[in-house]
Parts: structure tokens; C-alpha cells; sequence
């Protein structure tokens, strides 16, 4: 059986380097080396090592999904895509989703909440592209209506302030390309043709 030759520190101040039989063997991170009790000249079996291992490897793997995690609110599709990106074995999934779960940081519905005011405060956006965004997210239809309907969206107010800031571009054209540049532009925005037609309609071009 392996026997524990040597613990060494590593760069990072919260983990060492496990030496079995003079050669590396893993590394852990110092909570699970001290709940462990690990130590030199300890003999390990194959299948302690083994469990040893895991352990280790799933705490590395959740301090960088909660670093992940922390930047800003995550959906748990992004999540998953996370796990995808970074190759975490699909054994360890349930039990990190779980753990950001009890850290109250990972939650569908809050994401959705914080997505939508993210946009209305910094880059408001219609109704209709909000839905796709948050479907992108792997948000299901029930969350995005429940989100939607006690969320105020005045996109009559965000298509005439998108037209205001653009009007340079067709002041000097003939009212009519001009009306249809502008109709093809909010309609690229992602606003329905009644907005656009009584936006557009109501405009103005001396």
C-alpha cells in the first residue's frame, strides 16, 4: 500500500502536494487534508486514495464554480455550460448545482429578475427580445411571463429615444425613405409593428 513520503505547500496557500512512495500523488486543498487527518508515514489503501482524490477534485472544482458563480447572478444553464466548457464529470454535477443551491446562488427565477432590471436600468430592451435572451438562458416560459408581467416595459418611450438619438442619420432624408429607414431600424430592435407604426407615424421630419 502507498505510504505518505512527504506534504509540500503549494503556490496557492490553501492547498498542498501529497507525495506517496517519493512521487506525486495529488493534490488537496487544506480543509479536506485536515478533516482527513492525513499525515506523514500514513498508509493508504488503493480505494482511499481513490476517495481521497474525489474529494479533492471536487472541492478544486467548486472553489472555481463559485468564483464562476460570484461575478454576477447565474442561470442554471449557464451553469451547465460551465461544466461542458470546463469538462467537470457529469458524477459531480448534481452536487454542485446542489451546493450553489444552499448558497442561495443559483436561482431561475432571481436571474430572471436580475436580467431584465439589468436591461431596463442599463440597456432597456422591448419585451419580445428580453423573451428571447432569457429563453437563451435556459429560462423556462412560466419564470419569463411570471418576470415579464410585474415588470413596467414602455417601449413606446425606448423606440421614440432610440429614434431621437438616431434622427441624424435620415433629418435630411425624403419623409418617406426616412420613415422606412426608421421602421427598419426599430424593427431591427426587436420592436412589434404596432410600436413601430405609431412611433414612426408620430414623427416629425422638417
Amino acid at each position: 500500500m502507498p505510504i505518505i513520503t512527504s506534504i509540500k505547500q503549494q503556490k496557492a496557500k490553501n492547498r498542498v502536494n501529497v507525495y506517496l512512495d517519493d512521487k506525486f500523488g495529488f493534490g488537496i486543498d487544506l480543509d479536506n487534508f485536515v478533516l482527513l487527518h492525513l499525515k506523514v508515514d500514513q498508509e493508504l489503501t488503493e480505494k482511499e486514495v481513490e476517495e481521497v482524490v474525489k474529494k479533492a477534485e471536487f472541492q478544486k472544482t467548486l472553489d472555481k464554480l463559485l468564483r464562476f458563480a460570484t461575478l454576477r447572478p447565474r442561470s442554471e444553464k449557464e451553469v451547465t455550460d460551465y461544466f461542458r466548457r470546463k469538462k467537470v464529470h457529469e458524477s459531480m454535477w448534481e452536487e454542485l448545482l446542489s451546493k450553489l443551491k444552499h448558497f442561495e446562488l443559483l436561482d431561475d427565477l432571481k436571474f430572471a429578475k436580475w436580467w431584465v432590471d439589468q436591461r431596463q436600468n442599463f440597456k432597456p430592451k422591448p419585451t419580445r427580445i428580453l423573451k428571447i435572451e432569457l429563453t437563451q438562458k435556459g429560462i423556462v416560459k412560466e419564470i419569463i411571463e411570471n418576470v415579464l408581467d410585474g415588470t413596467k416595459v414602455d417601449e413606446e418611450k425606448m423606440a421614440k429615444e432610440l429614434i431621437e438619438r438616431k434622427m441624424y442619420k435620415w433629418k435630411n432624408l425624403e419623409p418617406r425613405i426616412a420613415k422606412q429607414k426608421m421602421s427598419q431600424y426599430l424593427a431591427g430592435k426587436g420592436f412589434g409593428w404596432s410600436i413601430v407604426s405609431k412611433v414612426v407615424g408620430n414623427e416629425l421630419l422638417d
